[in-house]
């Protein structure tokens, strides 16, 4: 995997420095620096201390990462948004897996995207899922193709500057059409589900009243933090669990799974450095069942 980038800035830089400004992460550039990858400036193998000058050019060429032999090949459909050579914006169905776990082993997105790349001849083909989604929630995630790309987003991940925006279909009217949720969420012990708890760990999840109904409202969210189960929680402790909720208090005679999407999906590309923002619609199923309400 090969990738340059054109220094912009107007005093001589240290490579490491300039990379961890693009986003990428202390590994990757070990890594590199022990002989998983070499540097070059104006196409010249450099060492790691070297500066570079404003407007030369860097380019970074890393080993492929080895197959996971743990993971199957699965060649499922993909629903593909978007795709470069360094990312895959997915719309993933609900009741796929984001990831092999106790329910399924071989076919979760993660699978999946392997079983495309491989299809599509890929150099690298240990893919690396950025955002994941419940098991019964639809919408966009966002797949790294490549360690480097993986690498390059951690820093956004970890300050919370990759945008994740929901739309989901609750029991009753919220309190206020434009609010923050900020609640603290823990996990409850042996048990998959989550409680507010003021041990538990920081979590804001901010929402918008999009439209209502006599009994229901369909609100946009959008997650500051991103705990197991975040929005699922919070929302029942307002007292406005999503319908089809049965971890927490959901209508469960109207649909089958909690009604939940995830509908946009921003970040900032460390390789182009520009904006890139992805909508998907509801789902025909959730559609369907927000004109079925009343």
């Amino acid at each position: 995997m090969e990738n340059t980038w054109y220094y912009h800035g107007t005093e001589p830089v240290k490579i490491k420095r300039y990379l961890q400004s693009l986003g990428m992460g202390h590994r990757l550039f070990n890594d590199i620096k022990n002989g998983a990858g070499i540097l070059m400036v104006d196409h010249r193998e450099v060492r790691p201390t070297t500066k570079i000058l404003p407007n030369q050019p860097l380019t970074i060429k890393v080993d492929p990462e080895p197959v996971d032999p743990t993971v199957a090949v699965s060649d499922g459909p993909l629903t593909i948004v978007y795709e470069d050579a360094n990312w895959l914006v997915v719309n993933k169905p609900a009741g796929l897996s984001s990831v092999p776990g106790p329910t399924e082993q071989n076919d979760t997105v993660l699978n999946r995207v392997k079983g495309n790349l491989i299809q599509k001849g890929a150099e690298d083909q240990r893919p690396h899922l950025i955002t994941r989604l419940d098991r019964f929630t639809s919408g966009l995630m966002l797949v790294a193709k490549h360690r480097v790309a993986s690498s390059m987003i951690s820093q956004q991940v970890q300050t919370h500057q990759v945008k994740k925006e929901y739309l989901a279909i609750v029991s009753g009217h919220l309190p206020v059409d434009h609010g923050m949720i900020n609640q603290p969420i823990a996990r409850i012990k042996d048990q998959i589900s989550r409680e507010i708890s003021p041990d538990g760990q920081p979590a804001k999840t901010e929402y918008w009243v999009e439209e209502t109904k006599a009994n229901h409202s369909l609100v946009r969210l959008r997650l500051h933090s991103g705990r197991t189960h975040q929005i699922r929680v919070h929302l029942s402790w307002l007292g406005n669990p999503l319908v089809g909720d049965h971890l927490y208090g959901g209508e469960l005679d109207r649909v089958e799974h909690q009604a939940l999407h995830a509908t946009r999906l921003e970040f900032r590309d460390p390789f182009t450095e520009k904006e890139l923002s992805f909508k998907a619609d509801l789902p025909q199923a959730l559609q369907e069942l927000w004109d079925q309400l009343n």
